[in-house]
């Protein structure tokens, strides 16, 4: 499949979560405008991070009535492994993406290098990594490709892409703030 373009349809993807497993996409959504982040993997320090920040903030998308799930390349076993080690609690699932068939379906690339994959924001990369340790986050297990790219999409709750977004570089994608931004500004809610 070509890159998801605004105003197709989210693919109804069959998936395993990080709790369970043949979990159609549309049983995520569940009618509801949902948030789609999908990044490279659990032990990535910025990665972890930005997991963390949709946690922390996950009232925020229940006050907006807008869903949230992060896509990765991990394996349910590694994402669990790391919720216990940092002693977090989801409230929102992780789809493991470990053969990353969404990756290639929704032709989310690689960076054709590391330097790439930074894209020219080693100061971005570097604040954002230092967010992470300061949040107590550091690097994890090696999962997929190292040097994918993320991408973001915000759906409405018949899977229809009103936010198609593929990142230049590791953090250009929205943070939650701008993610609700997003919400708002598709006026799902007041």
């Amino acid at each position: 499949m070509a890159k998801l373009l605004k105003g197709e349809k989210f693919p109804d993807f069959t998936v395993d979560t990080h709790e369970k497993t043949g979990v159609k996409m549309s049983e995520i959504v569940d009618g509801k405008p949902t948030a789609i982040l999908v990044i490279r993997y659990i032990g990535c320090t910025v990665c972890r991070y930005d997991v963390h920040r949709i946690e922390t903030n996950y009232q925020k998308f229940v006050d907006a009535g807008v869903n949230v799930c992060v896509v990765m390349q991990s394996t349910p076993e590694n994402v669990n492994n790391d919720l216990k080690r940092t002693n977090a609690t989801l409230h929102f699932p992780i789809i493991c993406d470990s053969k990353q068939e969404i990756y290639e379906t929704l032709d989310i690339k690689p960076a054709e290098s590391m330097e790439a994959l930074i894209g020219g924001d080693m100061a971005g990369l570097q604040a954002k990594g230092a967010l992470a340790r300061q949040a107590g986050f550091s690097h994890g297990i090696y999962e997929g490709n190292e040097q994918q790219l993320p991408a973001f999409f915000f759906v409405d709750g018949d899977m229809t892409a009103k936010v198609a977004h593929y990142a230049k570089n590791i953090v250009d994608i929205p943070n939650v703030d701008e993610m609700l931004a997003i919400a708002k500004a598709a006026k799902w809610f007041d």
